[in-house]
């Protein structure tokens, strides 16, 4: 949202219910120490106002469920997925699937990240990749795995770069294509993929037709909460 902000993007959606929490900062700049037990969505509206005034920043201070993702991803023109956990991302995936908004997917655990976007009807989806949430226990929690701060960063620029390509219709977007990244050797390894035919949400015959809400949470874990664009 920082570098969307600088960019001079005209309105920026921030969706989080979460307060700010220390072990937030080593990844989540936008807070500061004097913000921890505040409202996350207010001290990262702050921080992007003190930078660009004429940005308009809308605060949507709940948790994103099956029953309000589709109303408030309507209202936004691009949405940044930066989320921490499976479910939160299929959710976000197949709302904006159904709103045809585009999605710019970002995840990091331990060492690595991966990033890439999602134009419905045009590129593959999140379930085409991924077909379901893993079960409960088979992946670790963020607490047990743990993060490297600026991987997060790194794959947060890489998904606004995108936002900002698709503003502005220039260059090729990471669509059909997740790019890995691996900070203990530095190197990207770029990974195709394609339209699954028999995708429950995005094929010929899906059978995804509403919206789900799943219960388990696994580690994922995003750069900041998710972002919803306007040009």
């Amino acid at each position: 949202a920082y570098y969307l902000a600088a960019a001079g993007i005209g309105t920026i959606g921030l969706i989080d219910s979460d307060v700010v929490d220390l072990s937030n900062l080593q990844r989540q700049i936008l807070h500061h120490t004097p913000d921890v037990g505040r409202s996350k969505v207010l001290s990262a509206k702050e921080k992007i106002l003190a930078l660009n005034p004429d940005v308009q920043v809308n605060m949507h201070e709940e948790r994103l469920t099956s029953r309000n993702a589709r109303d408030l991803i309507n209202q936004y023109d691009i949405v940044i997925d930066g989320v921490d956990n499976f479910p939160a991302k299929f959710l976000i995936n197949d709302a904006c699937y159904m709103e045809n908004k585009p999605l710019i997917h970002g995840g990091i655990l331990r060492f690595e990240g991966r990033a890439f976007t999602i134009i419905p009807n045009q590129s593959a989806c999140y379930r085409c990749i991924f077909k379901n949430p893993p079960p409960a226990g088979v992946v670790p929690t963020c607490q047990e795995a743990g993060i490297i701060g600026v991987v997060a960063g790194i794959i947060g620029t890489i998904q606004a770069t995108e936002a900002i390509k698709l503003i502005l219709s220039i260059g090729t977007p990471l669509t059909n294509r997740i790019l890995d990244f691996d900070a203990r050797t530095t190197a990207f390894r770029e990974i195709r993929v394609k339209r699954n035919p028999s995708c429950a949400l995005c094929g010929p015959n899906p059978s995804l037709t509403e919206l789900i809400d799943y219960e388990q949470e696994a580690c994922l874990l995003q750069p900041s909460a998710t972002t919803l664009t306007n040009g």
